[in-house]
């Protein structure tokens, strides 16, 4: 019973508590079991929270009993990145670079789900700052279905926390891939919604012209939820199976960095979907490797800015690959910046036009299963953001779902969706999940 407990949907479990089967009380008590049976194999959480969600769900399971219900998310343990400020709690970065600091106030996402109902289960693990190393007094958060391999960056230990069952939904953050990417490599759903969809007051930035705002939870419906919690969504809905035209971007699914067995996954869910009725249409994109090239030319020196003052008074507190990092993007040269700029501007007016003929853009989400340790960023060629940094550079929702397993390893597959049209790509999704 405990393990079916903490595989519930939100949905489920919100109509347990109406139904009296249990409370927020039972729910976080076996969360907690949950996450002492894993930690510290997986590494997923800074603080646990403990005290503070016991507290909540006592207040959460008394309102329930009085009657008084805020709505789908009462009572639904959420975890929270540690780069995300929740009042009274310790945001630490996972960084040595600056001591933690006590949040004087929530972030706007962390007061939304406090208005929602929902718990906040403690502050996750994450890369340093967000930004594509591991601390190494923080360490790598380690994946659930294979704790030799990662559960990916910099959102690991948000989508961890799902994939083990220990929470059904979880906040990460995205500026080239990280909540996406570690949702593929964890056989979750990852949502990065469109740019400016979520606001980010009371995230630490990385790179604010990219930074997003994401989800993680095990179905498109629990994500949605979550969204639905964070910003008000119109309803969307869709179509017959033969209605749904799929956007193909050649040279991503041709990628040579594309393993053999996310390319056999792949290739397996398209013939199903085209065995459906879903049309498949070959759609034209810029090649990943310049995409990712300028997203990077466009990271590196906005990340630099938002360090350049912790970095002048605490540079030995970073990871050596951190300050590496930093240190490029504060002298890579200004036309580079501009030009990444200009780029993405007139990529983001031609993916708009896609979608005049496409319903959403279908491509794997990384080229390669859950490796041994986080990849370092790269544009060489044969890197994990390269089918991801198009939906980053344009602002467009992606999300990440979990299609099969190959050698015991998740596959994602990603589906990219016109920018502000979130509510459309994730009814999209509903329709499709079942045949993946």
């Amino acid at each position: 019973m405990a393990d079916a407990l903490s595989f519930l949907s939100v949905t489920a479990l919100a109509e347990g508590y109406r139904a009296g089967r249990f409370t927020p009380r039972d729910i976080c008590a076996q969360a907690m079991a949950r996450l002492s049976e894993w930690e510290p194999r997986l590494n997923a959480f800074i603080d646990p929270m403990t005290d503070e969600v016991r507290r909540q769900a006592d207040e959460a399971s008394r309102a329930l009993a009085r009657g008084e219900d805020k709505g789908p998310l009462h009572g639904i343990p959420v975890a929270i990145k540690d780069i995300i400020d929740v009042a009274g709690v310790e945001t630490s970065c996972a960084t040595r670079a600056l001591p933690p600091r006590r949040a004087a106030r929530d972030a706007d996402c962390v007061r939304r789900l406090r208005e929602a109902g929902a718990i906040l289960f403690g502050k996750t693990n994450l890369l340093e700052f967000a930004y594509g190393i591991a601390h190494p007094a923080f360490g790598q958060t380690n994946n659930p279905c294979d704790p030799s391999r990662t559960a990916g960056g910099s959102s690991g230990g948000s989508a961890a926390a799902v994939a083990a069952g220990i929470v059904p939904l979880a906040l990460g953050t995205d500026t080239g891939g990280s909540v996406r990417a570690p949702a593929a490599y964890c056989g979750i759903v990852g949502l990065k919604p469109s740019f400016g969809r979520l606001s980010l007051e009371g995230v630490h930035p990385l790179a604010p012209s990219l930074d997003h705002l994401g989800l993680l939870g095990r179905s498109v419906e629990d994500v949605a939820l979550g969204l639905a919690a964070l910003a008000p969504l119109p309803a969307a809905g869709v179509g017959e199976l033969a209605s749904i035209r799929l956007g193909v971007c050649r040279n991503q699914w041709d990628s040579p960095a594309l393993r053999p067995q996310v390319r056999l996954a792949g290739n397996a869910v398209l013939g199903r979907l085209k065995s459906a009725g879903v049309t498949m249409v070959d759609v034209a994109l810029p090649s990943p490797e310049r995409m990712t090239a300028a997203l990077l030319d466009i990271l590196l020196p906005e990340a630099a800015l938002v360090h350049a003052q912790t970095y002048r008074d605490a540079a030995s507190g970073y990871a050596p690959g951190t300050a590496a990092q930093i240190e490029a993007g504060a002298v890579l040269p200004a036309v580079r910046y501009l030009d990444a700029k200009r780029h993405q501007q007139h990529w983001t007016a031609e993916l708009g036009t896609l979608f005049e003929a496409v319903d959403a853009i279908i491509s794997p989400t990384v080229p390669f299963v859950a490796p041994d340790t986080d990849p370092a960023l790269s544009a060489e060629g044969d890197d994990e953001i390269l089918t991801l940094t198009h939906a980053n550079l344009t602002g467009a929702p992606g999300l990440s779902l979990p299609c099969r397993r190959e050698s015991g390893l998740p596959v994602g597959l990603q589906l990219t969706g016109k920018p502000g049209a979130d509510a459309a790509l994730l009814a999209l999704a509903r329709r499709l999940e079942p045949l993946l």
